[in-house]
């Protein structure tokens, strides 16, 4: 697959934090690629670095050929950026707001068009102030189409969106994406990564902790699903845990107990019947199917959207 974006060795320190760590990364042109990771893990200062917003220390971004330092009047006309905060003027109404934006590229999407595509076509004579912070989230990802770009850079872009503007949004990406455009997007939502995206990599302290598909991500568990529980008195061994028919992994999380499983007919009767046999009253009990939530956890110990 051709190159769309290629990071090498990027490295990016705020005073004694650093944000990227030697961070090598490339993309493939048409590929809905995901970085994903908790607050704090470096993605966005990765995003900004790659949209020419924020310098790097060292280390190389070269996007569709071309790098910041030789061709940015190029670079900007080819590129769509949707930030995780886009401050748009109050004062101004939809269709200036998106008027303004097309001015800044030699071509793009007609104003009534990107409007439609994100679905603010009643909104048209509103002024941004009056914009919930939904709508006010699909003006920006607007803003960013309306150059029509070859690659586009959503930082969160469906956060704070309702579930069917989401489903919306999706669509809107998955189109972009079969014109074989190129999309780079931070989530935090793990059914959005799941669906969307061809590759992923997880990035924690500024470094690539694991890439690949979401599937082979999940796949690497080595387990199919999760189940979680609490009980009275839970005095269990790990390695008792562990000796059940089907459980590839235990930990512990906030009082519970979560094992990884790779069927749940043979892990859950072994576990009721260890607790009977014990005598330990279940509390709480819930399995689900392995996530890229899942995944991340099993690499670190937290959370995505821990911080």
């Amino acid at each position: 697959m051709a190159t769309a974006l290629a990071i090498r060795d990027l490295c990016k320190s705020y005073g004694d934090v650093r944000a990227v760590a030697h961070l090598d990364l490339e993309v493939g042109l048409g590929e809905c690629f995901g970085l994903l990771g908790p607050n704090g893990a470096g993605k966005t200062t990765t995003i900004e670095i790659c949209e020419g917003l924020t310098p790097p220390d060292s280390g190389d971004v070269e996007l569709l050929g071309m790098r910041w330092a030789t061709h940015e009047r190029e670079m900007r006309n080819v590129l769509g950026i949707q930030l995780q905060e886009t401050q748009l003027s109050e004062k101004l109404t939809v269709a200036e707001t998106v008027r303004l934006f097309r001015s800044f590229y030699a071509n793009g999407l007609g104003e009534d068009e990107v409007i439609a595509l994100v679905q603010l076509e009643e909104k048209t004579r509103a002024r941004v102030g009056t914009l919930s912070g939904g709508q006010k989230q699909r003006l920006a990802v607007a803003c960013a189409l309306v150059g029509d770009p070859r690659v586009l850079f959503l930082d969160e872009p469906t956060t704070g969106l309702d579930p069917q503007s989401r489903r919306q949004l999706w669509d809107l990406i998955e189109r972009f994406r079969r014109d074989g455009r190129t999309v780079v997007l931070t989530t935090h939502y793990m059914d959005e990564a799941e669906r969307l995206c061809d590759r992923v990599a997880i990035v924690d302290h500024g470094q690539v902790i694991a890439l690949d598909t979401p599937r082979a991500l999940i796949a690497s568990l080595g387990a199919e699903h999760v189940v979680t529980f609490t009980a009275d008195g839970m005095a269990i061994e790990d390695a008792t845990l562990e000796a059940l028919d089907g459980v590839t992994a235990v930990r512990h999380e906030n009082g519970s107990i979560q094992l990884t499983a790779t069927e749940l007919r043979r892990t859950m009767p072994a576990l009721l019947t260890l607790l009977e046999q014990q005598r330990i009253r279940l509390t709480e009990l819930s399995t689900h199917s392995a996530t890229l939530e899942d995944v991340f956890v099993s690499l670190t110990g937290r959370h995505l959207r821990d911080a």
